[in-house]
């Protein structure tokens, strides 16, 4: 079984965990995800890996309360435990790829929108281990559902708010901030990692390339099975078919066809949606989530 260490709060229906899991904790990487399972039946839940610590042996997840599954997993408690946890699934960030020295010769700067801030955070925490310097711009509707701002301030360099009405940061929008930054501060960008809802990676992708920064964004939120079979996160990237579970979850931002994984992600939440999609694509085997399609950004 799976012990939940720790939990709390971050905002009325966003939660944060920490769960005993040797194996996961032994050998994730930053970029990661893991499926997690609250009883032998239960739906498989994809969820990215927040945090790990080797020697204690655990791995942090954030999750927001969207259905039914995650309603469940908010009632759990210290002491109680998962059935399974399967990971690490997924390709880890490329700056896990680099050496020190190259990531110090960059300038990166971390885009993260709601509940995509729980999977940025590990990034930025990996390079502070390294001692390269970040940058980090974190987006929400409002103050009361920023998450980790704290952490995040611990970690980066310099981290500026953004909120749509304008209580915490600047009143605006995440891509607002970045143009500024750019255009009117003078910062210099080699690499943007933007995560966080689907809209938000696409206009900041369609903004970095007038800006001539490259950009790699997570399309976790689509994900569902989080195995490659049941078809949910299939996307077109550079014009080639890929899913989002075993070939990423991080693309190439200006390749992605964000129209079309938007598409896909409001058809798939319909039995409807899924039947025009076989009929089109074809059958997928697996265990695909029906009941809920959470927001696992």
């Amino acid at each position: 079984m799976y012990t939940i260490q720790k939990v709390r709060n971050l905002t009325a229906d966003i939660l944060w965990m920490e769960v005993f899991a040797p194996r996961v904790a032994a050998n994730c990487l930053p970029g990661q995800f893991l499926i997690v399972r609250l009883g032998e039946k239960g739906e498989r839940i994809p969820l990215t890996i927040c945090d790990y610590d080797r020697i204690a042996q655990t791995v942090t997840i954030v999750f927001q309360v969207v259905g039914a599954s995650t309603a469940k997993m908010a009632e759990l408690r210290v002491g109680d435990a998962f059935s399974s946890v399967m990971g690490p699934l997924g390709k880890p960030s490329e700056l896990t790829e680099e050496t020190p020295e190259a990531l110090r010769q960059k300038k990166i700067l971390f885009v993260a929108g709601g509940v995509g801030t729980a999977p940025v955070y590990p990034q930025v925490k990996y390079l502070h281990s390294l001692g390269v310097p970040c940058d980090c711009i974190i987006g929400a509707r409002d103050q009361s559902l920023l998450i980790l701002t704290d952490e995040m301030t611990a970690m980066a360099d310099n981290v500026y708010i953004a909120t749509n009405d304008g209580s915490a940061g600047v009143k605006g929008l995440v891509t607002d901030v970045l143009k500024d930054l750019v255009l009117h501060q003078g910062k210099h960008y080699d690499l943007c990692v933007a995560i966080g809802p689907m809209i938000m990676m696409k206009f900041c992708a369609l903004l970095t390339r007038e800006l001539g920064i490259p950009t790699v964004v997570s399309l976790n939120p689509i994900m569902m099975d989080g195995t490659g079979m049941c078809g949910a996160c299939r996307i077109t990237v550079g014009g080639q078919v890929k899913f989002a579970c075993v070939d990423g979850p991080e693309f190439d931002g200006h390749l992605v066809n964000f129209d079309e994984a938007m598409n896909r992600q409001t058809l798939y939440k319909t039995e409807e949606g899924r039947a025009m999609l076989a009929l089109r694509e074809g059958k997928h085997e697996g265990g695909c989530c029906e009941k809920e399609v959470a927001n696992h950004a």
